[in-house]
């Protein structure tokens, strides 16, 4: 990502970082956007002034996955413990005095998450986090998650581009090709369909195939 591209965006999370207490910036869009990329560039060149806490420490456990008999879908919005992590927004956007936060990480190598991994101290201004369901119009996502976000920017990149980076992050992590290819096709691509409405509802998109940022009804470029 061209760095004037992410120097425009650190220019607007400075802006609503400075802006009264504590503020929470929501990157979303569909599996293999590029949320992650995102976010952590973002929060490098904020350099101090962001703390990244991703959605996806908040995946249920493989073993919980599979007593509730969802362990052939994980990824979908029901195998995420989306109250947990409005309790985390919550607390984040309010910390006790002197208090640093610990939040939970999602290793991609085991594919489980790990709690207490991510440390937010208490003088950080704003914090970034990112995942598939903060625009999602179902609940509990838009009416206990959505609310404590300021903002929600939107990744958007070609569907292909997804796709591929998809599969190789599932090979790279161990799978076959042809598992990683129908997981993708059948699991994350449903996914992506439910989410892909969240789109008109964000504050900004991040339109990575024209290289430009568009809000509702007008358009700059990045």
């Amino acid at each position: 990502m061209p760095s004037p591209y992410v120097d425009e965006l650190a220019a607007r999370a400075r802006t609503l970082a400075a802006s009264g207490p504590r503020r929470v910036l929501g990157v979303a869009g569909p599996p293999g956007a590029g949320k992650s990329t995102l976010a952590e560039a973002l929060v490098r060149a904020l350099d101090g002034v962001a703390a990244l806490v991703p959605m996806d420490g908040f995946h249920l456990a493989d073993a919980e996955l599979a007593r509730l008999g969802r362990a052939d879908r994980k990824g979908a919005p029901d195998t995420f413990d989306a109250y947990g992590y409005a309790a985390l927004l919550a607390r984040l956007r309010a910390p006790e005095h002197g208090e640093t936060v610990y939040a939970p990480s999602f290793e991609r190598a085991w594919e489980q998450p790990v709690a207490g991994a991510l440390p937010v101290p208490p003088d950080v201004p704003l914090i970034v986090t990112e995942g598939n369901y903060l625009l999602l119009d179902e609940e509990p996502w838009s009416t206990a998650v959505r609310p404590l976000l300021d903002e929600v920017w939107w990744v958007a990149v070609d569907d292909g581009v997804r796709v591929e980076r998809l599969v190789a992050r599932h090979v790279a992590f161990g799978k076959s090709p042809s598992f990683a290819r129908d997981w993708v096709l059948r699991s994350d691509e449903a996914n992506a369909r439910r989410v892909a409405p969240g789109r008109d509802r964000a504050d900004l998109v991040v339109d990575l195939d024209a290289g430009r940022l568009v809000t509702p009804g007008r358009a700059s470029r990045a």
